[in-house]
């Protein structure tokens, strides 16, 4: 598995659990954590998109 096949994967499961989280959170009242698990999605997928960015020419294999 090549590095950016991990970081496909790792980026995408920690932005499920960061929104997952920040929805938890939400529901149980906690607005603060709730604020704190959507910011850190936003910034997962910013860093996704620029890691992919950078690294076009890199196959998946």
């Amino acid at each position: 598995m090549s590095l950016k096949a991990f970081h496909l994967i790792f980026v995408t499961l920690l932005t499920a659990l960061s929104f997952g989280c920040a929805v938890w959170a939400f529901q149980s009242g906690s607005v603060l954590w709730g604020t704190v698990g959507v910011a850190a999605g936003i910034f997962v997928v910013v860093y996704g998109i620029y890691f992919l960015r950078k690294l076009k020419s890199v196959s998946y294999l």
